[in-house]
């Protein structure tokens, strides 16, 4: 499982963009820039839609205030239903959505989840992640994928406070 001080993994996402889907690198999404990314099981699921997406929502000028450059969210769905959710939720002018459709990057990240026992095959775990021009800053993984506690916005912002005080 990546961890603080760790080089976030080259992978591909997809996002959608005014003339439709489109592919973004991990390097395009992090190069350069303070980034703080949640992953989640899966958009519309009960947690993720009414705890953890919300509480970005809740905290964005907080987070930006911060110094945060990009808020993104990742899951394990195709583009389309991130761009669903994006619109549905209110976020798509403020959360980057990115769409990991096969899983490589939660594999990548070694946070990977296998909720087939559920008929959703591979997930992501829940989580939230700051990293600074691609090196994790800090990280806090769920224990249970369906409690959104740790890894919102909230926790983010405990994360940022912890770590000020560590240095």
């Amino acid at each position: 499982m990546i961890s603080a001080g760790s080089r976030i993994p080259d992978a591909n996402f997809q996002i959608m963009t005014e003339f439709g889907p489109s592919g973004i690198s991990t390097y395009e999404v992090f190069a350069g820039k303070n980034v703080v990314l949640f992953g989640v099981p899966g958009a519309f699921t009960p947690s993720c839609h009414h705890l953890h997406l919300p509480s970005y929502l809740d905290e964005y000028e907080t987070l930006r205030n911060a110094g945060v450059d990009t808020i993104a969210c990742t899951a394990v769905n195709d583009v389309f239903v991130l761009d669903i959710w994006a619109q549905a939720s209110g976020a798509k002018d403020k959360i980057l959505f990115l769409a990991d459709g096969n899983a490589d990057f939660a594999i990548a990240m070694g946070l990977g989840l296998d909720a087939r026992d559920l008929g959703l095959g591979i997930r992501s775990r829940r989580y939230a992640l700051w990293a600074r021009d691609g090196i994790v800053q800090a990280i806090n993984v769920e224990e249970d994928p369906s409690i959104a506690e740790i890894s919102t916005a909230y926790g983010v912002l405990k994360m940022f406070n912890d770590w000020s005080q560590a240095i």
